[in-house]
Formats: C-alpha cells, sequence, structure tokens
C-alpha cells in the first residue's frame, strides 16, 4: 500500500501516522520527495481500513500496489534513485556512467594499461571478473582474489571505482574490502539465498538480468536485495536470450523505458554481452542511451585476439576512444551528460 502525503504534513503529523500503521503489524518506509512524502507500507494491510486513512488530515491519496515487488517499485518511491559511488561519481542522475575493462583480469600489466585507457577516453568505473561463472568447466575461471587485488592497484593507480562480479556469499568480506560495486551476474539473478547476503552489505550491487527471465522476475530478484536492508540496487540489462542465433543473446532494449516506468532503480545496460560481437557494441551503445540507460558497462581489452575470455565481443582502447566520443553526442541530444 501506497499513502501519499499532503504537501503541508508536519513531521509529527507524519511520525504519528506511521506509529498508527505499525500497529497493524506492517513496515513503514517515509520516502521523503521533492514535493511531498510518501509512506510505503510492507507486508499484510488487508486489516487496514482505506477510507479510515484517506480521513487523516495529511493524506493525500491511498493507492494499492498490485505488483508483487514492493519497495522497487515506482509507486512505492516516485522519485528517481541516485546511487553515489564516489564523491564525484553517481548512477541514476543526468550523468550517463561508463564502466569499461576486460571481461577478465589476467595480468598486473594488462589492467594497468587498459584502466589508464579507458579513464582517459572518458569512462568513470573499472569493470572486470576476477571469478567467472562459465558455461563449460574447461573454460578459464579467472584468478580469483588475485584478480580483485590486481584491480585495486589499478584503482589506486587511475582513481576508478570497481565493479567486479560475486559467484558465492562465502566471497563477501573480500568483495567487501576490494571492490566498490558488486556485481551479481546472470546465472546468479535467481541465487537467492546470495541476493539476501548482498541485501545486508552497504555497496551498491549491479545486478544482471537473467537471461531466460521476465521485467517483473527481475524486478523481484531486486526485491530480495532491497527487502534485506541494502536499497542500492542498480539494474543491469544485458540480452536475453529468443531462437535468435546471429547474436549471443537479443538486447531487449525496450526493457530500458519499461523498467524505468514501473521501478525507480537506475538501469544500465551491456552491449557487449547482448550481442557477443565487437562491432556490434557501437550502435547498441548509442541505442541504449538513446533509450534512456544511466549507464553503459563495455568490453575492452588491450588485445582481444588474444583474451582469455570474450574477446569477440571486446573493443580495443581504440574502438572505446571513438564510441566515447560518439555516446556524448547522443547523450547531448537527449539532454544528458557523459
Amino acid at each position: 500500500m501506497i499513502i501519499v502525503l499532503k504537501e503541508n504534513a508536519a513531521k509529527q503529523q507524519i511520525d504519528d501516522l506511521s506509529n498508527q500503521l505499525s500497529d497493524y503489524g506492517v513496515k513503514v518506509h517515509s520516502i521523503e520527495g521533492t514535493e511531498t512524502t510518501v509512506l510505503g507500507l510492507v507486508g499484510d494491510t488487508s486489516a487496514i481500513d482505506v477510507e479510515t486513512i484517506r480521513l487523516n488530515d495529511i493524506v493525500d491519496k491511498v493507492m494499492k500496489v498490485s505488483e508483487p515487488y514492493k519497495r522497487a517499485n515506482r509507486k512505492f518511491h516516485p522519485n528517481n534513485t541516485v546511487i553515489d559511488i564516489s564523491d564525484d561519481i553517481s548512477i541514476g542522475g543526468n550523468k550517463i556512467a561508463i564502466m569499461a575493462g576486460p571481461c577478465s583480469v589476467e595480468s598486473q600489466e594488462q589492467i594497468n594499461a587498459v584502466a589508464k585507457a579507458v579513464k582517459s577516453s572518458g569512462a568513470t568505473i573499472l569493470r572486470g571478473g576476477a571469478f567467472k561463472p562459465r558455461s563449460s568447466p574447461y573454460a578459464f575461471q579467472g584468478l580469483k582474489s588475485e584478480g580483485l587485488l590486481y584491480m585495486k592497484q589499478a584503482k589506486q593507480l587511475t582513481g576508478l571505482p570497481i565493479v567486479s562480479e560475486i559467484t558465492n556469499p562465502y566471497y563477501i568480506d573480500l568483495f567487501n574490502e576490494y571492490v566498490d560495486i558488486i556485481q551479481v551476474g546472470a546465472r546468479n539473478m535467481q541465487n537467492f539465498e546470495l541476493l539476501k547476503e548482498l541485501g545486508k552489505v552497504k555497496k551498491p550491487i549491479l545486478l544482471k538480468r537473467g537471461f531466460s527471465n521476465t521485467i517483473e522476475e527481475f524486478l523481484m530478484s531486486a526485491e530480495y536485495i532491497i527487502s534485506s536492508g541494502n536499497e542500492r540496487v542498480i539494474l543491469c540489462e544485458r540480452g536475453i536470450r529468443t531462437f535468435e542465433t546471429y547474436t549471443r543473446n537479443t538486447l531487449d532494449l525496450s526493457a530500458v523505458p519499461v523498467l524505468k516506468k514501473m521501478s525507480h532503480l537506475p538501469v544500465v545496460v551491456d552491449p557487449s554481452h547482448a550481442s557477443g560481437i565487437y562491432w556490434l557494441v557501437e550502435p547498441m551503445s548509442l541505442a541504449a542511451v538513446a533509450a534512456g540507460a544511466d549507464g553503459l558497462i563495455i568490453e575492452v581489452h588491450n588485445n582481444p585476439k588474444c583474451a582469455l575470455c570474450d574477446g569477440a565481443q571486446s573493443l580495443t582502447p581504440e574502438n572505446f576512444d571513438d564510441l566515447m566520443k560518439k555516446v556524448k553526442l547522443v547523450a547531448k541530444a537527449v539532454s544528458r551528460e557523459v
């Protein structure tokens, strides 16, 4: 249930109403917007008399939320959520965040070289895989903790915050120490035990959509994290599985405006995993920005032909630099900036 309060509601009146509602056994979450305050009720609201609540002097309107996701719902939180990553970097505001780096960290020299290159082109966050869940048990699985250490040193060199994928709740302490944004990959989108544990940390969580999941299922996974206490969730569209075989996945660009209509959470797009083909990364990136994405996460490798993972979808630093020039133009055209 959502209760929208009138603009002149005093704090004491809001507290009194919140306490009254809490007596029904529901959790009351107060969200202060630019113009009004919204009370979001989570739990069994069937015993609450809506008409009685409407009689309260500070109540403007009362709405039932039919969707199963409550706290990820825009009705619950009308204003866009902006997630601060560092003092000067955020995701969800007018500025589009650019995350770039190799699919897998291969060496200190490699990640340092890529980090310096993408930063000079305008990237604001360094991406890199240390723990790699792969479809084949024989494929490169990443350098694990050593890879995170390499990324931390690259951060010290460039100042770029780090986003990297976690595969197991046992690694949470390690990620808390080394990583600025914890990524949940498509294969773990419905690993609910992992999601609940990530709800207990304070780090932002980049949640990727599963390749066979609906948008509602995607938002329910975000709800797992938020309901466990961590509201700093970033949604990532990375392509879904369809009957098409030309591309690795099918990038669902319609998901960007749909998610932004249904939820208050920021939305980023991964054109690299969506297409699986390096020359498609540019047009899909530009289309994502035009569709309203709050960020891009792009794979960049200094030598894609020799990459240990996903070289076919990786841009060279030179390709990435060219792309960034075009991204800035499209961003400007839709009243955003990079």
